[in-house]
């Protein structure tokens, strides 16, 4: 069961965050430190900020500023401190719980960073490159390919999210495997604390015990804390050869004993082990453009897995042939795909990638990021697909994700047809898959963060005195509560 508890007040309130529209000098004020050109009050203008992707957190602001240099996002910080205004960062507005858009109340003002667009530095000795916040994924992974570098966080919105937002959601994707979640790649940051202040912490260094480590308060903390301004990120050599299979097998347990074989084949060259249902691949088959069968026949779940090698496409092909044959000697393996070049990698992936968007087409969804331990994730899928059925028995689970880091998109697609019993049961189903979350001591929040969506179940997921610590590191940093109101607290 989930750990009862009594939500406590939000830290906002312990602040004067302003609760009404700005006023006209106010905005006035913000429009100077950046300039009329880049402050958007047309009404028209301003939808595409509070047009979160899933439609689900409805906004309202008079005024998106849109600073180029630190020193502009210091200055608005410090007016905003000093008039109690709330300020939303944003990146490019590809995150799924909320944290991204104001509340309804028009009092907060959206800090769009697409403007701080500079890569300031690569030092391909170093491994190293140095962005400003709003370069998106994609062009950050160009620069350090142009250098003969590998960044290698990927995910399927990459040519629209922006770095800064990836760092504030501590971001997840498809290869945490071998390379670890967007935490796990970030050396140094610049900050803008509430006040103005800015926190240089833009060091290269892979050792430095000199005190606390504070970058670690800013990475998904959600913009609650400070706006990230530039990062200084780890960068590895590319790989000399990439292979990719898609693979049928029978049920999760078979993909999970899957998993171990190519672990202990390929070590930390396997890079990416994925798994989906066949509904999702029919899905894709039905509303994507261009998909094919990978393979000859159905099957009830498949697997997308990639070794990268440091040698050569010879040696990484050489793993995935070993691997599979493991795989067909232990009875796991019932049909695969080995992608001849990259562009039918590109394609398998792509089926991947596609997944949430093939169910829109299906209806209404409830969308469930969740995560538990690697060994569970075959028990996990078993018992909330029967919780989920028993509530709504003609639900379609969709469930798909990262089995070799446990984060499982828990996806579920309305009935054919009857959108009304699934949705007004929609709140009985999340709360029937986070019981089984529960069961398993995992997550609500594997890697798209609390936002809005998820901050009302935060005090029965954390101890008493893990929320405690957190609101007392909001009060100090954040006192009068004007960094993104209302999220993660």
């Amino acid at each position: 069961m989930l750990r009862t508890s009594t939500p406590r007040r939000g830290v906002a309130s312990l602040g004067r965050a302003m609760t009404v529209s700005p006023p006209p000098d106010l905005i006035a004020g913000f429009v100077a430190i950046v300039g009329v050109a880049n402050a958007v009050t047309d009404p028209g203008a301003i939808r595409p900020y509070l047009a979160e992707r899933r439609g689900s957190f409805p906004g309202a602001t008079s005024l998106v500023l849109r600073p180029q240099t630190v020193a502009e996002v210091s200055a608005i910080m410090a007016l905003a401190q000093e008039t109690g205004t709330g300020i939303v960062p944003q990146g490019g507005n590809t995150g799924l719980v909320g944290a991204q858009v104001p509340d309804g109340s028009n009092s907060q003002v959206i800090l769009a960073l697409d403007r701080l667009n500079r890569v300031r530095s690569v030092d391909p000795d170093g491994d190293t490159i140095t962005v400003e916040a709003g370069v998106c994924l994609a062009s950050v992974k160009r620069a350090a390919e142009k250098a003969g570098r590998l960044f290698p966080l990927s995910l399927a919105s990459e040519e629209t999210a922006q770095i800064g937002g990836n760092i504030s959601s501590n971001a997840g994707g498809t290869a945490v495997l071998a390379y670890g979640n967007t935490r796990d790649l970030v050396l140094g940051l610049e900050v803008v604390l509430p006040g103005g202040e800015v926190i240089d912490g833009l060091r290269a260094l892979r050792k430095d015990n000199s005190g606390y480590d504070l970058k670690h308060l800013f990475i998904g903390a959600e913009g609650t804390l400070g706006v990230i301004t530039a990062a200084t990120l780890k960068l590895f050599p590319i790989p000399r050869g990439v292979a990719t299979a898609f693979v049928a097998v029978e049920r999760p347990a078979d993909a999970l004993a899957l998993f171990h074989i190519a672990r202990g084949i390929a070590g930390l060259d396997l890079t990416s082990f994925e798994f989906m249902p066949r509904i999702a691949l029919d899905f894709c088959l039905r509303h994507l453009d261009g998909a094919t069968d990978p393979l000859r026949e159905p099957h009830p779940w498949y697997v997308l897995l990639e070794v990268s090698s440091g040698r050569s496409v010879a040696s990484a092909r050489a793993d995935i042939d070993a691997i599979l044959g493991e795989g067909h000697a232990a009875g796991l393996v019932r049909e695969e795909r080995v992608a001849d070049s990259t562009g039918e990698a590109r394609a398998l992936w792509r089926l991947r990638y596609s997944i949430s968007d093939v169910q829109r087409p299906e209806g209404v969804s409830l969308k469930h990021d969740v995560a538990v331990p690697i060994k569970d994730v075959p028990a996990f899928l078993e018992e909330a697909t029967r919780a989920v059925l028993d509530l709504v028995p003609d639900c379609r689970p969709v469930p798909f994700g990262h089995l070799g880091d446990g984060n499982v998109h828990f996806n579920i697609s309305q009935p054919v047809g009857d959108a009304a019993l699934f949705m007004a049961a929609a709140k009985t189903i999340t709360a029937a898959v986070h019981e089984v979350v529960a069961r398993f001591r995992g997550s609500i929040a594997a890697e798209h963060g609390i936002g809005q969506m998820k901050r009302a179940l935060l005090p029965f997921v954390r101890s008493d005195v893990e929320l405690a610590t957190m609101r007392k590191l909001k009060a100090v940093l954040d006192p009068k509560g004007i960094m993104n109101p209302g999220k993660i607290l």
